[in-house]
């Protein structure tokens, strides 16, 4: 149970979805924020941008966030939950871009502490072949992620043990977008 009353029923608003409904002035420009960060046009694929953001949830241990934005990667990565499970489990070792793997590891510093990113690293993610654009909205999607993170567990929400809780949820998100699938959805 939620630390306050979000005034919903957590079984079918677990998670950020019961905050949101409960504060929808902050969720929309939340929602936004997601909406641009993780869909909009990039240069990085919607697939690998939602991988940045389960693999920081779940050094975050954000057990909500990080199922949700799994489900989502994997929806949009041809190797689906298999690698998604590879780059949470040890991203040095799981087979994806040199590139995304330079990208991962400014996600991780930053997860640790913005301080931690180094010129290095920014320089070995560029030596790979990533812009000042990838990385810019790399730092901010670990960053974001660390406040939803926060958010969800700070409030002390429902995190589904069921991962077709989290599936279906992936699927709205993939049709609707953030902005208009949390608008409309009964769940996560």
């Amino acid at each position: 149970m939620a630390h306050i009353d979000l005034g919903v029923d957590e079984s079918l608003f677990p998670g950020i979805s019961g905050p949101m409904r409960f504060r929808p002035e902050t969720a929309e420009p939340l929602n936004r924020l997601a909406e641009t960060l993780l869909r909009a046009p990039h240069s990085l694929p919607q697939g690998d941008r939602e991988l940045i953001a389960a693999y920081v949830s779940g050094l975050n241990e954000c057990t909500f966030c990080c199922e949700s934005h799994s489900a989502i990667a994997a929806a949009q990565l041809d190797d689906g939950m298999a690698l998604v499970k590879e780059v949470r489990e040890d991203p040095y070792s799981a087979p994806i871009t040199d590139k995304l793997r330079a990208l991962l590891k400014i996600a991780a510093a930053v997860q640790e502490s913005g301080r931690k990113v180094t010129t290095l690293l920014v320089d070995e993610a560029r030596a790979e072949g990533a812009t000042d654009v990838e990385i810019h909205d790399t730092v901010l999607i670990a960053a974001a992620f660390a406040m939803y993170n926060r958010y969800v567990d700070g409030l002390g929400t429902l995190a589904p043990a069921d991962p077709a809780v989290y599936k279906e949820s992936a699927r709205r998100i993939v049709d609707h977008g953030y902005t208009a699938a949390l608008a409309d959805a009964p769940a996560p």
